[in-house]
């Protein structure tokens, strides 16, 4: 018997970062947002929650970024956009329309809600916090989930090689 005591109307949103680097173990850089159960509050991310991640893979990284991102509203900000124009560390590339098989992202989604969420019951939405973190806290650790979550969607990282000086230079 399983007692349900309400309806809660406390949402959390996850948004993540699959960082790839040739030569370098993968990272996980992950951002829960937890939303007010006001009348009126956002129940998702903003541009400006993306940014704040960005901006900590770019400080835990070290160096440039390129973010491949979805099709998700958000993530087409033109907020967004204009900040990655003003900040040469950061370039934006949008997939195709209705491509989520290119989304490493998703692959973790899957593996979160397969592996560490799967068949629970969650007591209360601390239970469901207190779960989703240590799911993610658990694929950050492998970074072998994560290079399989990029070979899933058929892509490669590659470093651009230099271009060979014209003739005359």
């Amino acid at each position: 018997m399983v007692r349900v005591r309400g309806r809660s109307r406390r949402r959390i949103s996850v948004a993540a970062a699959a960082c790839y680097t040739p030569g370098e173990p993968s990272w996980l850089i992950y951002r829960p947002r937890f939303h007010m159960p006001l009348k009126g509050a956002r129940k998702s991310f903003a541009w400006t929650d993306y940014r704040d991640l960005l901006v900590r893979a770019h400080i835990q990284l070290g160096g440039p970024i390129m973010v491949v991102g979805d099709n998700l509203n958000t993530h087409r900000a033109a907020d967004l956009r204009k900040y990655a124009e003003g900040h040469g560390w950061l370039t934006l590339v949008q997939l195709p329309s209705y491509a989520p098989d290119l989304n490493p992202v998703e692959g973790i989604w899957s593996l979160l809600r397969r592996r560490y969420m799967a068949n629970v019951a969650f007591e209360n939405p601390d239970h469901l916090t207190r779960t989703l973190r240590h799911g993610l806290a658990c694929i950050q650790r492998r970074p072998h989930l994560l290079d399989g979550c990029l070979a899933e969607t058929g892509l490669t990282i590659t470093t651009p090689s230099p271009t060979p000086p014209r003739k005359g230079q």
